[in-house]
């Protein structure tokens, strides 16, 4: 199997993985891909297998990244993903491999991938990427991690900005910053507010669509942060399903 990079020119025609299984998600793809078309203008990557599965790797340069981070001449990865039938073959290595190669080749210092202290949904896998050789740059409230790959030991090592380290913003009740980062955002975020408005609650909503915006945001991964009564809660994508799950956890019984 071969590898294929969605490119301005092959944009309108190609699959992008992660949300074709949705076969109501016309949308969700159309508002990533207008996403993708000004930041594969930026330098974004997005390399994926040639299959109509998720296996892909997106990653852009540090200072066109959609995070709030410090990372000058890095280049940080949004996504890695390898499901279903694609698991355990390799392919999740090669896709690496393909970026640090690339990187090199472009004169970066070195990878950047948020992660967190444990496994998360929508955040790259912990686990994975030490045993690759990431180290923790920096963290930030309550569980990101800031990973890094130095090519060279003398690298600076990249960090989240102040705003974004301690989870905590001034405004009450629920408030949700997101992104088109991730299409899964078009669809699953008029869930939550329809889903926040059944259960009688008020929810403020940040769409975020600048960079300058997503790196002055007060959380690390700005794809989708949820904050409650002034704290984060979490990066999770939430169904309605999922939302009353979390509404309950927080003490909050429907």
């Amino acid at each position: 199997m071969e590898f294929k990079q969605v490119t301005l020119e092959n944009l309108s025609t190609e699959h992008i993985c992660c949300a074709i299984s949705d076969k109501k998600g016309e949308n969700c793809v159309a508002s990533k891909k207008a996403w993708m078309k000004e930041r594969l203008k930026e330098g974004l990557v997005f390399n994926k297998l040639d299959v109509r599965g998720k296996v892909f790797i997106e990653y852009i340069p540090a200072e066109k990244a959609w995070y709030p981070i410090i990372a000058e001449g890095y280049m940080v990865i949004d996504c890695l993903w390898v499901s279903g039938q694609y698991k355990g073959q390799g392919y999740g290595d090669l896709l690496l491999e393909q970026c640090i190669a690339d990187s090199q080749a472009k004169g970066k210092k070195g990878i950047v991938a948020l992660s967190s202290q444990k496994k998360m949904p929508f955040l790259s896998d912990p686990k994975y990427l030490k045993h690759k050789g990431f180290q923790i740059a920096d963290t930030a409230e309550p569980y990101f991690e800031l990973l890094y790959l130095p090519f060279e030991k003398e690298s600076d090592i990249p960090r989240i900005k102040e705003n974004a380290k301690k989870g905590v913003i001034s405004e009450p009740g629920l408030v949700l910053y997101y992104t088109n980062q991730c299409p899964h955002t078009d669809k699953y975020v008029p869930v939550f507010a329809e889903t926040v408005k059944n259960y009688g609650l008020e929810c403020k909503l940040y769409h975020i669509n600048t960079k300058e915006a997503a790196q002055s945001a007060p959380a690390p991964f700005t794809t989708y942060a949820l904050f409650y009564n002034g704290k984060f809660v979490t990066n999770e994508i939430l169904s309605e399903k999922s939302f009353a799950k979390l509404w309950q956890k927080l003490n909050h019984p429907i």
